[in-house]
């Protein structure tokens, strides 16, 4: 691999370092609002991963100003074929790695570390620490292991635009991972708000939540901090014929169904209102800024894993106050009674549809 990113390349003007960098990796991009079904998107060989991959660069990824500001971060279909393993690596981008099917081991590493190796499995989530040396192995020998993985790879790449300094850089984050002896096992520290802080959970479809009435639609939710990174996730869960609070915030999340089977709107303020169908496999990227909307047409609890920036303990861009606030007090959300009447409208007929009843009114 070139030592940095080539400045003049046939037919790559006007790209940013890292849109070369995936045109060079040749595996192929996904854009647009979302993806359908994580599980059977296609996939090519990823000679520098070892195994099969494509990357995933959705709308809602990029900053927006007055001007265009970047793409802030990205995601990462991966498949280990069975009986392999991936290359070893290492980076200087932190990474959330979510399983989409299959099982597995890591062993992860530093120069001046032992080598520690955990197991995974289908709904695990974790991340390995940043710039430490980490190696995926397919835990089965008859079927293919895959996940996805959502990573601030592109401010770091556009940032510094230098392969050796990302991926083969000696320095060892501390404060990240120091090689305790329990760091994957699984153990977490619960805070108040909702957060528990960790760097592994082993099955997001089953971890216990926390009511939260401030979104509405009698939904739960629980908030992941993650291996001291700046990015972090959460999962919610709202029941069926039941929808939630129109809100807002900043780019990035990668909100995955896990549960479920219903709906998204999305918009900009004054815009127009798109629609995301959505089921178990599903992941979207609502735009910086743009309003949306989760709505429960299903006959179960639909449950969704998200995977953004947010950190509370080492907070970029503080937006937490202004989440649950109504937009009359200069908050980001909509309450119900301020919401557009077509939204509850289409929200019937949607249910009417698939033969599910509307459980509570809009004005809860």
């Amino acid at each position: 691999m070139a030592s940095s990113i080539s400045q003049s390349i046939p037919g790559l003007g006007g790209l940013t370092s890292y849109q070369k960098f995936v045109r060079e990796e040749g595996i192929g991009s996904i854009s647009g609002l979302g993806v359908q079904d994580l599980k059977s998107v296609p996939l090519k060989p990823w000679p520098r991963r070892g195994g099969e991959g494509v990357y995933i660069d959705l709308d809602g990824t990029i900053l927006q100003g007055e001007a265009t500001i970047g793409q802030t971060n990205n995601a990462y279909i991966c498949e280990i074929l069975p009986g392999k393993n991936l290359i070893a690596q290492r980076q200087i981008f932190e990474e959330l790695i979510f399983v989409l099917s299959g099982r597995g081991a890591t062993t992860v590493w530093t120069k001046e570390g032992k080598k520690q190796t955990f197991e995974w499995q289908e709904g695990s989530l974790f991340s390995p620490p940043l710039n430490a040396w980490y190696q995926h192995f397919n835990g089965s020998g008859s079927k293919a292991a895959r996940f996805l993985a959502v990573t601030n790879m592109p401010l770091i790449v556009n940032l510094f635009h230098n392969y050796d300094f990302i991926f083969n850089n000696e320095f060892i984050f501390t404060d990240r991972y120091g090689g305790e002896d329990d760091y994957f096992s699984g153990k977490g520290q619960a805070y108040p708000g909702r957060v528990w802080d960790t760097n592994f959970v082993a099955d997001v479809y089953n971890f216990k939540l926390i009511e939260w009435k401030e979104r509405g639609a009698g939904g739960a939710t629980i908030l992941f901090e993650i291996a001291n990174n700046t990015m972090c996730a959460h999962i919610s869960e709202f029941p069926a014929g039941t929808y939630k609070k129109a809100h807002r915030h900043g780019p990035g999340a990668h909100v995955i169904i896990l549960s479920g089977h219903g709906y998204s709107l999305l918009w900009l303020e004054g815009g127009k209102k798109e629609k995301f169908d959505w089921q178990a496999g599903s992941v979207l990227v609502p735009p910086d800024r743009w309003f949306h909307q989760h709505f429960n047409t299903g006959k179960e609890p639909a449950r969704y894993l998200a995977l953004r920036w947010g950190s509370r303990k080492f907070s970029t861009a503080p937006e937490e106050e202004k989440l649950a606030k109504s937009v009359t007090l200069g908050g980001d959300q909509i309450e119900y009674q301020d919401e557009d009447e077509e939204i509850y409208a289409l929200f019937k007929s949607e249910c009417a549809k698939s033969g599910v009843q509307v459980n509570w009114p809009p004005n809860v």
